[in-house]
């Protein structure tokens, strides 16, 4: 009898520390000038230590692309108003999957990169990172695409222009699963 009180609370445990939704964003990547064809989509899951995100791009130059979560969830003015990479901590610029919080921005998520077809994915996890409700959250503030690589330089990689632009916007796991079948080629790209 002692063994089963134990398993049932172990069960119990179990069933109530693991949230029964976890929080999924979702971002649509769009050129930032009028008639580009950049375009994309972000999905962001949220996990107990972090955020594992997705990201796809299509009509893009082939190469690397500097990749980033900015400040603002604005992509008026060409993306520039999205301002800076989103550094809570006021760190150096880097790569945050490898040097943490404390020794990037923790927007920084370094490059997607580009095949010769136009198309890149990226498949990254941000540690220590949320999605809502902790500090720091990245509901609201805009993914950017650059136009050239982020090399790590100081202040913010030297990663140029901003190409492509899209809002991170909170889900629930349905539309989530609906969206996640949607096909890059027939969105249609729209300039801002």
């Amino acid at each position: 009898m002692k063994l089963l009180k134990v398993v049932f609370s172990l069960f119990a445990v179990l069933i109530f520390a693991i949230p029964s939704y976890a929080a999924i964003g979702r971002a649509v990547i769009k050129g930032t000038v009028k008639d580009s064809a950049v375009l994309g989509s972000v999905s962001i899951m949220e996990m107990n230590d972090g955020l594992q995100i997705e990201a796809s791009v299509a009509n893009v130059s082939a190469g690397k692309h500097g990749f980033h979560v900015h400040e603002k969830g604005d992509c008026g003015d060409e993306g520039k108003a999205a301002g800076g990479h989103f550094n809570p901590q006021k760190v150096a610029h880097g790569f945050m999957p490898k040097d943490g919080q404390m020794h990037a921005h923790t927007g920084d998520m370094g490059n997607i990169e580009a095949g010769a077809d136009g198309k890149g994915k990226l498949s990254i996890f941000l540690p220590g990172v949320h999605l809502i409700a902790k500090d720091p959250s990245v509901a609201g503030l805009a993914v950017i695409l650059h136009e050239k690589e982020d090399d790590f330089g100081q202040p913010t990689g030297n990663a140029g222009g901003r190409i492509g632009c899209g809002i991170i916007m909170i889900e629930d796991e349905g539309a989530a699963s609906a969206n996640a079948s949607d096909d890059l080629t027939n969105s249609g790209g729209e300039g801002g």
